[in-house]
């Protein structure tokens, strides 16, 4: 006799996908994703094979008054389900289908960026893809998408054409800027909070090579390294889009030889012009002095996930992020002060150029906020090697201390199995997070998409 309560079975006799209950086999694989810190415990998983699946799951617990959670690669879980609830797996949906003449690509709700960047190559174009090739397409674009070329074409989510999505009352809905302008605007950038995509359509680039890659300085360059950049970004032509990463590197196998042992800062470079002029660009950096790693020069934009080197690996991590309007002459040495290498935990820092293409108000308006900012600054723990309570207030002594040219925080980078009540205000603006909260109470007045940085339902007048 089964030991599966009859609901669930009933549930699987809806859907073509496996159904995982506790203590089942099969159930710890699928709740399981990048992030290993903490990790969704559902009454039940839908391991989803397409849209009809993802109605039957979300009917289901509608029916049933049940929170929804949904998951593809599990990079951006910010509200673990414990022992509650319906946690939509879409890791299956991995269709992916490119129109070379309108220049777009239809990703399903499962699709990891690696897989777009290698299919649109073959028709010379490109995706506003992240740094991390291994990410989910869906959710980074949905929470704007933060890109290797954004500062030239700006946010992933601004070249959005159509989005595929399943509300509360499991209706599959194919959203356009004139099929329901609300909706549209309020999916890019809130994200899971109205519903779960099952496919989007983007616009893609014409564009097969870049000059691009890495700059890593040794310790001792580290303060001239993030000062330099600093004021480096103030000239450079909006085609060229970079960031600097502060870390200390354990002396471990896998890590390469240079880099065993020391704290480094790591400069990212994606340039779209041509290679001799990203030269005369990057002197100034290599002026700095001798480099660890000078990986820097042409390469195909299949090869753009090299630039990061982002860990491909499942782990344990802590952090978050602000947006920046300016970068004043002593936010080095801020940073440097409260996370750098002697601070009480390890920090990863990471600065962002944001700006050009980022801060233009796109063609058809999102809830993506903070486009003022001129750089985003991450911080991040591996869990490895530190933990939260630790990590916790030597992350905030910084954010406060930036407090003075923060404008709000980008969702995409925070990462926390947390959602405290004023996070929603952290991110948006309060006249945006209004519109957004009416229009959760069109579409989830229950609030059954409430695992993430929730928009609470505006209550009724």
């Amino acid at each position: 006799m089964s030991d599966v309560p009859a609901e669930f079975e009933e549930l699987g006799a809806q859907v073509r996908g496996p159904v995982f209950t506790p203590g089942r086999p099969g159930y710890d694989d699928e709740r399981s994703g990048f992030q290993t810190a903490f990790r969704h415990r559902p009454a039940v998983i839908v391991g989803a094979t397409g849209p009809d699946d993802v109605r039957a799951a979300v009917r289901f617990a509608a029916d049933r008054g049940l929170p929804v959670a949904v998951q593809a690669t599990g990079h951006g879980l910010s509200v673990a389900a414990q022992g509650e609830g319906v946690l939509v797996s879409t890791s299956r949906m991995t269709g992916v289908r490119i129109d070379p003449q309108a220049r777009t690509v239809r990703i399903e709700a499962g699709v990891r960026w690696e897989q777009v960047v290698q299919e649109a190559a073959a028709h010379g174009l490109a995706p506003l893809n992240g740094s991390a090739p291994h990410v989910g397409a869906v959710a980074y674009t949905l929470g704007g998408g933060v890109g290797v070329l954004g500062r030239e074409f700006g946010y992933t989510a601004d070249h959005v054409r159509s989005i595929d999505v399943v509300t509360a009352d499991g209706t599959l809905r194919h959203v356009t800027a004139d099929s329901d302008p609300d909706l549209f605007w309020a999916l890019r950038g809130g994200r899971d909070n109205f519903g779960i995509v099952t496919a989007l359509e983007v616009g893609l680039v014409p564009l097969t090579r870049i000059y691009g890659g890495g700059l890593y300085f040794d310790t001792d360059l580290v303060p001239e390294a993030l000062s330099t950049y600093l004021r480096w970004t103030r000239t450079v032509p909006e085609e060229l889009t970079s960031s600097i990463s502060l870390m200390g590197y354990p002396d471990l196998p896998p890590i390469p030889a240079p880099l065993k042992g020391r704290y480094t800062a790591h400069v990212r470079i994606a340039y779209t012009g041509d290679a001799e002029s990203g030269e005369r660009l990057v002197e100034p950096l290599r002026a700095i002095g001798p480099r660890l790693i000078d990986g820097v020069g042409e390469m195909p934009y299949t090869a753009s996930g090299s630039i990061y080197n982002d860990p491909a690996f499942p782990h344990a991590y802590y952090g978050n992020n602000v947006m920046l309007d300016g970068a004043d002459p002593t936010l080095a040495q801020t940073v440097l002060d409260l996370a750098g290498p002697k601070a009480d935990a390890p920090c990863i820092v990471d600065v962002r150029h944001l700006g050009g293409a980022f801060s233009r108000p796109p063609a058809v308006p999102s809830a993506i906020g903070s486009r003022e900012a001129e750089y985003m600054l991450r911080v991040l723990t591996p869990l490895a090697i530190g933990d939260v309570e630790t990590a916790r207030p030597v992350h905030e002594r910084l954010y406060e201390a930036l407090r003075p040219w923060t404008t709000g925080r980008n969702l995409n980078f925070i990462y926390a199995d947390e959602d405290t009540p004023d996070q929603a205000g952290l991110v948006y603006a309060p006249e945006d997070l209004r519109r957004l909260a009416e229009i959760k109470a069109v579409h989830d007045p229950a609030n059954l998409f409430r695992f993430n940085h929730n928009i609470a339902p505006a209550a009724k007048a």
